[in-house]
């Protein structure tokens, strides 16, 4: 115990070793999902899927131990949704190229992460984005969170406003609860389901437990909710006990080290567009981590005003942000040589935070976890959705704090805040709401005549993104 104290300042940041383990199972169980999924969703470019099963442990296992050892903070890493779908998706599908090239893609990516934490460079983004964007930005996270609880329920269906005969429409789903899947810019309309659905069901009785849990101040509510849940779900037929393993741990070497940098830099025409997607994954792994940090560690004060002191004045990596922001830096260079797309920290960090991390050691516990599925992969594959689901709805509600100090009654502020709080939700990335709110906040402060009040990080990182919209237009 005495060791633990030491490495990680227990006592100084207001937790304990109790408080800890229940926050890094927590986070464990919130993100175990990524085990599972994110197989499925490259196994689709022709990857080994026994591969890329191993490459996401281990990287999980990696990006979160250098989390708590270096940073000592309660974050854990692995490869990111959204990321993987881009990856698979734009870079692979859309524009041909092969996965062991898509691979040095992220290699790059990392890279250049790398660089820029080191040359300080993500540091003075930070310092450059406006306090009622940070504001906007940990509410919006919140809110993307709770949505991500809300479909992981199955609480939410998504109709058209069509018909089905329509070309650009797929029925799906159960006749009770149908869903349609349509085009781009179609009239979808989300609502409540009927909660007919076991799954659904069993959300709610968890979501139920959980809230009385929280309301009660009972220690580890949210860990507690999880596994009761659970355990209820058994005979309700939604908690599986039935899956199996199916990797073996020497598949690694199907995916590990297989990067093309020869392949992808052959055709010197092809060059600017290898350029061109580094940049669509630098852009979105960079801000989905410094949104994440920003929207989590300021409420909480794992990065409290003596730390943003250090980070701001100090050399070197001093402070924990510093170091942190370094952490995921190099995990996504580690993920994509184990055979990854981008390896990130998890906005499902907040649920371990909700419960009490505080240090390091909570990733730590995270991490472990993560690598005792290397060899008892089926027991995380146990925990269903509807049990995690209600976890994350929760964070989103203690998330919400910050709203309360942006100045809604000031249009100018209330704009650039409110487009970056709710395009994170609705598009489905953080990225995406930062990127808007930063649009809008440059756009107000021209037409007010106050161009000089903005940063000219905020010119450079907002022309950036333009740019990437456009180009993304045009050709990805």
């Amino acid at each position: 115990m005495n060791f633990l104290e030491k490495k990680f300042q227990l006592k100084e940041n207001g937790t304990n070793v109790r408080t800890e383990i229940v926050a890094g199972m927590t986070t464990f169980f919130t993100m175990a999902y990524i085990i599972f999924v994110n197989p499925n969703i490259l196994g689709q470019t022709g990857m080994p899927k026994g591969g890329i099963y191993v490459a996401t442990i281990l990287a999980a296992v990696i990006g979160t131990l250098i989390m708590g050892l270096v940073a000592n903070v309660p974050y854990a890493q692995a490869p990111g949704m959204g990321l993987n779908a881009f990856f698979t998706f734009t870079v692979v599908f859309g524009l041909g190229y092969e996965w062991q090239q898509a691979l040095a893609m992220v290699f790059i990516c990392g890279i250049i992460n790398i660089i820029i934490t080191v040359t300080q460079i993500r540091k003075m983004i930070i310092k450059a984005i406006p306090e009622s964007l940070q504001l906007a930005i940990g509410g919006g996270i919140g809110l993307f969170i709770a949505y991500i609880g809300f479909k992981s329920a199955g609480f939410l269906k998504f109709t058209s406003e069509g018909t089905s005969s329509s070309p650009f429409m797929d029925m799906i789903g159960t006749k009770a609860d149908a869903a349609t899947v349509v085009a781009d810019g179609a009239n979808v309309v989300p609502a409540f389901v009927n909660f007919a659905a076991p799954a659904a069901q069993l959300a709610l009785i968890g979501l139920a437990i959980t809230v009385v849990l929280m309301l009660l101040k009972v220690k580890g509510a949210m860990l507690i909710g999880i596994v009761t849940t659970t355990l209820i779900g058994i005979p309700m037929g939604v908690t599986s006990l039935s899956t199996s393993t199916p990797y073996n741990v020497s598949d690694i070497t199907q995916t590990a080290f297989k990067l093309d940098f020869t392949g992808l830099f052959s055709d010197p025409r092809t060059i600017p567009i290898v350029l061109i997607t580094i940049l669509a994954f630098t852009l979105s792994d960079t801000f989905d981590t410094i949104g994440t940090f920003i929207g989590t560690g300021r409420k909480s004060g794992i990065f409290d005003d003596k730390d943003e002191a250090e980070l701001f004045s100090g050399r070197g990596f001093k402070s924990k942000m510093d170091k942190a922001l370094f952490a995921d830096a190099t995990a996504t260079s580690i993920g994509a040589l184990l055979g990854t797309s981008n390896t990130t920290t998890y906005t499902e960090s907040a649920a371990g935070i909700g419960a009490g991390g505080r240090t390091g050691f909570t990733s730590i516990v995270t991490a472990i976890f993560f690598a005792a599925c290397l060899l008892f992969a089926p027991v995380a594959g146990v925990i269903p959705a509807a049990a995690t689901a209600p976890a994350l709805i929760i964070v989103g509600v203690l998330m919400m704090g910050s709203f309360a100090k942006i100045r809604w009654e000031d249009f100018d502020e209330a704009l650039p805040a409110f487009f970056t709080a709710v395009v994170m939700p609705f598009a489905y990335s953080i990225s995406s709401g930062i990127s808007t709110g930063f649009i809008f906040y440059v756009v107000v402060k021209i037409c007010k005549g106050k161009a000089k009040e903005v940063h000219p990080i905020m010119y450079i990182v907002t022309g950036l993104f333009i740019i990437n919209y456009v180009v993304s237009a045009l050709f990805l």
